[in-house]
């Protein structure tokens, strides 16, 4: 029952932080917005693509269905691209304060998708383009681990060898994806994440619905 209700967590948060960086664009100066029918009172909805022919579409289709029931879009297909900071000063402090206080409960308690859920914030509340993010999770990600190490050890919850094995791997595969990163730019990188959240996002409700275990 424990395992279930973890697994809908990490089910929920996936899907929601799917929705937010959907839902969070850039500044309206740097895309201008789509031909809009009569809204509801409330802010417009800012649609996320990738720019990808058929995720263009997609977009665009998304966009027609929501105007359609009367909602104010803006479309934004370039996300991530660039570094936008939507907080200045004490409220950028303190929003990275909190989504490192949120995120590493979540990595201490759980663990699969912290990276992740990292860089969909990074980039979807405060701003920064996806390779930007992924630098900084980096970093926010260790630090969440080392915390956990500070629980874990002392009651002899850690498995060195295979520990050992697998962090020296790691460190291998972190160069070299970060080498490819690093040369690709943040496109590069914003494909390959949805890609991995997407996997990650059908296994776990694969887990929950029952279809494998």
């Amino acid at each position: 029952m424990g395992r279930c209700v973890l697994r809908l967590t990490a089910l929920s948060l996936a899907v929601g932080l799917l929705l937010v960086l959907g839902g969070c664009g850039g500044s309206d100066a740097d895309t201008p917005p789509t031909e809009r029918a009569p809204a509801p009172d409330g802010p417009p909805i800012r649609l996320g693509t990738k720019n990808f022919t058929e995720q263009t579409i997609l977009g665009e289709l998304y966009r027609q269905a929501l105007e359609a029931k009367g909602y104010d879009v803006v479309l934004k297909p370039d996300i991530g691209d660039v570094t936008v900071l939507r907080f200045t000063g004490h409220r950028h402090t303190a929003s990275a304060m909190l989504t490192g206080l949120a995120v590493g409960f979540y990595d201490g308690a759980l663990g699969p998708g912290t990276g992740s859920f990292f860089v969909f914030i990074l980039v979807g509340l405060l701003g920064y383009d996806f390779l930007e993010a992924s630098a900084k999770a980096r970093l926010a990600n260790w630090a969440t681990n080392l915390a956990a190490l500070c629980v874990f050890v002392p009651q002899g919850q850690v498995l060195w060898e295979i520990g050992l094995l697998m962090g020296a791997a790691n460190l291998v595969g972190g160069y070299l994806g970060a080498r490819t990163a690093v040369a690709r730019g943040a496109r590069f990188v914003r494909a390959f994440f949805m890609v991995v959240v997407s996997a990650f996002v059908v296994r776990i409700g694969g887990e929950v619905l029952g279809l494998w275990s």
